[in-house]
């Protein structure tokens, strides 16, 4: 096993290293890896890369080098328009509005491997109320009104409020919603951003996350239609330039 160094970061902007996660698996690949400074938004062309791209994002962190059979390492790229073409993409989760005063550690990182027929998206969180729940979203716009909104998964986080899953699905350039008639009607819309939501209304009212609120706010993001506000997003990128929108198949 050679080390071979992980290139081809686009930094916009620095998160705050994450803790350790031991054993983590994806897709057969198993990552260890040390808290180390995350960046934001990183590509990676070669495949091995790719893999441990996204062991690395379940472990808290996208690591300034890996160990790579071969000593393969992942070619530099000059700009976010370079991000396409099969890379994997990383970027990170941040507070959403008045979050940081009830949970100021509170983040995520995401990494987004494209695939033939579709993609696979590994979602990591941290800095949450211990033994919690929360409900990840594709959306529209990332803050209120969120627009066209589409639930992918649970998320658990654990005794040390760290948190991580995996969604199958379209996540890229190409992902977008239409009502061609029914219930409602709408014409297709691309939805490039995430938002993550507090599954129990009454914690986030409970942690102090709702200044001047005499109740819990309910909102509908999850399967009941009746969860918390959204703790986590990608307000970082513009409103309709959302970081799904740089993945490409």
């Amino acid at each position: 096993m050679n080390t071979g160094a992980l290139r081809g970061v686009l930094l916009l902007d620095s998160i705050p290293p994450a803790p350790p996660v031991r054993g983590i698996s994806v897709g057969g690949v198993v990552a260890t890896l040390p808290p180390i400074q995350g960046r934001p938004f990183v590509t990676f062309k070669n495949i091995r890369t790719r893999a441990m791209a996204v062991a690395a994002v379940a472990a808290g962190a996208v690591a300034a080098s890996l160990s790579l059979t071969g000593g393969a390492s992942a070619a530099p790229v000059s700009s976010a328009a370079a991000a396409g073409s099969g890379h994997a993409v990383g970027f990170g989760l941040d507070p959403s509005p008045g979050i940081k005063s009830c949970l100021p550690h509170a983040r995520g990182e995401v990494a987004v491997v494209p695939g033939s027929l579709n993609d696979l998206m590994a979602v990591a969180i941290h800095g949450m109320p211990a033994n919690s729940d929360f409900d990840l979203f594709v959306i529209q716009q990332p803050n209120k009104p969120f627009g066209v909104s589409w639930y992918q998964t649970d998320m658990h986080a654990d005794s040390h409020g760290d948190g991580f899953a995996t969604v199958r699905g379209i996540f890229d350039a190409e992902t977008f919603s239409v009502s061609p008639g029914g219930t409602t009607k709408f014409a297709p819309t691309h939805q490039y951003h995430l938002g993550l939501w507090f599954n129990d209304p009454n914690l986030p009212f409970k942690l102090g996350c709702e200044p001047g609120a005499t109740s819990p706010i309910v909102t509908p993001f999850n399967g009941e239609q009746h969860a918390g506000i959204q703790v986590l997003n990608t307000a970082r990128f513009p409103v309709d330039a959302g970081p799904l929108s740089r993945v490409h198949r």
